[in-house]
């Protein structure tokens, strides 16, 4: 990803006006140029590659020494990235050894005591030896010179356009990035310049920069800045994609909740009761049942899970008919029985005439449950053809008892067993 891409300027030396020029026709210095010492400026959070133009900030004591002694004579300094951005008064040990020899093209005094200079990057070079540390660092170099290149070849051809192609789908794929940036690619025409530019504006590690700016070959040091920029662009890519994922997710919900209102008030003015008031009848009828605390907080529970559900989806019905279901339980709700034996046997004999020996197992069954006072025991089972009286028999029971009678049908199951254990569970 790059960064926002630095305005090329250049101070005349018989005004104050800052115009912009282009980089590459600025020539490169020669070993005869440069005095036998220059000061070293360090800088972190960068690196300087030849032909751009940054500003940059000082603020250390040293730093300020160097910079105006430097702008009152040739303007040539030397600039090297630390290696720890962390270090405010780095050492010799905190600097790498390859830098940029710069120019220092402007240099403005700010109010807070700052120094900005604007500086372009000149020549490659590497440290031979430092000369000194007071008042501030000083060392003698050697220039790096690039190695004979033909840029007429098609390794160097095919790499310029390789590299264009990436910035240009990096811009694409990064909006942050203004629109002029591609109208500063389509006017490079120098490839070292093209590779210092975009090496200078590509959002990568300090170190990584470094790299390619100690790389000696420019065929070698534009394929590496390549690397980086197809890593970029991948992970471009899949930030992307991820936007793009959430960004149609948002959109889904949006549209789905303002369906849902459309709906809910088409309802309200045709008098339908929309899934909000079914909930609320629901919760209504819940606050007169008398269950256990931990059976309400359950009940309100898988009612506030209702609530979440879209009325349209699959699970609606089935979350809707559990909790109507949980409502029409009785809970905590029983009759008080009534063990009249002479009464269940006068009902008996009323309702059904013969069967002496049903009647009398009945009556038998009643009895004992009488005198344990407990409702547990073994189920009464009657059996037999259809039409000889099951289902009479034991409707003349619950009207013994006096408790309400339910009539339910269990096709399948072969017996006792299955009434007791079944494996499966029904709620």
């Amino acid at each position: 990803m790059f960064k926002s891409l630095p305005i090329q300027l250049v101070q005349e030396d018989t005004d104050d006006l800052i115009q912009m020029i282009n980089p590459e026709q600025e020539s490169d210095l020669k070993p005869e140029d440069l005095p036998g010492e220059i000061p070293i400026l360090p800088i972190k959070n960068t690196v300087l590659f030849p032909g751009v133009v940054i500003p940059i900030t000082v603020g250390r004591q040293k730093s300020i020494k160097l910079v105006k002694k430097a702008y009152q004579g040739n303007r040539i300094i030397g600039v090297v990235a630390q290696k720890n951005p962390q270090a405010e008064e780095p050492t010799i040990d905190d600097l790498y050894r390859t830098g940029t020899v710069a120019r220092i093209i402007k240099m403005l005094v700010l109010p807070d005591g700052n120094t900005t200079i604007i500086i372009q990057g000149k020549n490659r070079f590497s440290i031979r030896e430092f000369v000194q540390e007071d008042p501030f660092l000083s060392a003698s170099i050697d220039l790096l010179t690039e190695p004979a290149l033909n840029i007429e070849s098609k390794e160097a051809k095919a790499l310029v356009q390789s590299l264009k192609d990436a910035a240009l789908k990096i811009l694409k794929l990064n909006p942050e990035i203004p629109q002029e940036a591609q109208i500063a690619l389509d006017n490079i025409s120098s490839m070292s310049f093209l590779v210092h530019f975009l090496s200078s504006n590509l959002n990568v590690e300090v170190a990584d920069k470094q790299k390619i700016l100690e790389t000696q070959n420019l065929i070698d040091r534009g394929t590496l800045l390549l690397q980086f920029m197809l890593k970029d662009i991948q992970m471009l890519e899949i930030k992307h994609e991820i936007q793009k994922k959430v960004h149609t997710d948002i959109d889904q919900q949006q549209r789905d909740y303002f369906l849902r209102q459309q709906i809910k008030v088409l309802q309200d003015e045709l008098g339908y009761d929309g899934p909000d008031k079914e909930v609320e009848k629901l919760r209504k009828r819940a606050e007169g049942k008398k269950w256990p605390k931990s059976v309400k907080e359950h009940f309100n529970k898988e009612l506030d899970k209702l609530l979440r559900i879209n009325p349209m989806a699959a699970e609606y019905p089935v979350a809707m008919n559990y909790i109507e279901f949980m409502l029409d339980l009785p809970w905590s709700e029983f009759t008080q029985d009534d063990f009249d034996l002479k009464r269940a046997k006068k009902i008996l004999d009323h309702d059904h005439f013969g069967l002496e020996k049903v009647k009398t197992r009945i009556l038998e069954y009643l009895a004992v449950l009488k005198l344990k006072q407990d409702m547990r025991g073994p189920i009464l089972c009657l059996y037999g053809p259809p039409g000889v009286g099951k289902t009479s028999l034991g409707r003349s029971i619950a009207k013994a008892l006096q408790r309400k009678y339910v009539r339910m049908s269990l096709g399948g199951v072969h017996d006792e067993a299955e009434i007791r254990g079944h494996r499966k569970t029904y709620v």
